[in-house]
């Protein structure tokens, strides 16, 4: 029987995406945005050697030129792991997915960097439907080969660029009651507006961000508009203690959730190769719903005002305050 599980992070660490490595037989495709962890590549290398056929698509380089994988992508080849940079098509490919012998796949928010096993809040599905694995390894082979893809109007998973947008838009739409996000970016009007609408509808929509001095100072705009266009609304904003948020979640009515790699934004919706995927499975959306109760009761309400934003940016983001049209009372950003 077919079955999808949840990883949450950093409380499960990385010993289940080790396990199945360990576990895999025939082949392992990883499509992956950071890789820096030392467990998994040397898991990966071990795969190799006792004749998994194993094959590593990386990210090349960020926005800004910075490469984290070179030293990654020289020991898989060292090791003769086939390594390729991922599509050149996209503006970078920020999927995070992992496929072991074409019969479980993992959809993820978290890169495979220490970090995100330890200090971030992150997640991950792993799901044996068949549909959905064969259309991970349909866009991991097209990726690979340089190849189009197109999951089709009777796509299972969400995928940017593609569906990403409308099956989000849809998704929020469908809210009666509640609505739990958690992301680190919310510049995309389409996906605010239907935030603002179901808010306005009587739906309690709680929004976790992180705060707006982690934006590039060219998303300012765009990241902190959106944010107090919700506050403006009434939606409840607030950011996460203790742990760094870069999960991204939407959990509607304790019924049914969205994880994967999508920030709210239209670079990622509309150029970057993105994954995520819908679940309606009662124990992966209970924990969930857990998750998001815990975390919003360890969380900050985010200070929007003028004074707030002054404050969380000065010294932090040069010209910030100018940037956002803030009102410095006197005060040099």
């Amino acid at each position: 029987m077919s079955s999808r599980t949840l990883i949450v992070l950093p409380d499960d660490s990385a010993a289940p995406v080790l396990s199945a490595i360990a576990a895999a037989k025939k082949s392992l495709r990883v499509k992956m945005f950071v890789f820096s962890d030392p467990a998994l590549l040397d898991a990966v290398v071990e795969a190799k050697k006792r004749g998994v056929h194993v094959r590593v698509m990386l990210n090349p380089a960020r926005r800004s030129g910075e490469e984290d994988n070179e030293e990654t992508r020289k020991k898989l080849s060292r090791s003769g792991v086939e390594v390729e940079d991922s599509n050149p098509a996209f503006d970078l490919t920020h999927e995070k997915s992992m496929v072991v012998d074409e019969e479980t796949a993992f959809v993820k928010s978290l890169n495979w960097a220490p970090e995100n096993f330890t200090e971030t809040r992150d997640y991950a599905v792993i799901t044996d439907h068949r549909h959905e694995v064969e259309e991970i390894v349909a866009c991991f082979e097209a990726d690979w080969h340089r190849k189009k893809f197109d999951a089709g109007a009777g796509a299972h998973l969400i995928w940017c660029p593609g569906n990403g947008r409308e099956r989000i838009c849809r998704f929020i739409d469908e809210a009666k009651h509640t609505v739990f996000v958690q992301n680190e970016r919310y510049q995309d009007a389409v996906i605010v507006e239907r935030l603002v609408r179901a808010a306005k509808r009587g739906v309690k929509v709680h929004v976790m961000a992180k705060p707006p001095h982690t934006l590039k100072k060219d998303k300012l705009v765009e990241g902190v508009g959106g944010l107090r266009i919700m506050d403006d609304v009434g939606i409840k904003v607030h950011k996460l203690k203790h742990l760094k948020l870069h999960g991204k979640m939407l959990l509607v009515d304790g019924v049914a959730a969205i994880v994967g790699s999508i920030n709210l934004a239209p670079g990622s919706l509309d150029g970057r190769r993105e994954l995520a995927i819908e679940v309606r499975d009662d124990e992966v959306v209970d924990r969930l719903h857990k998750v998001a109760h815990h975390d919003w009761e360890h969380s900050h309400p985010l200070d929007l005002s003028d004074e707030g934003l002054l404050a969380d940016l000065q010294d932090r983001v040069e010209g910030g305050a100018k940037k956002l049209a803030l009102d410095a009372g006197g005060k040099k950003d």
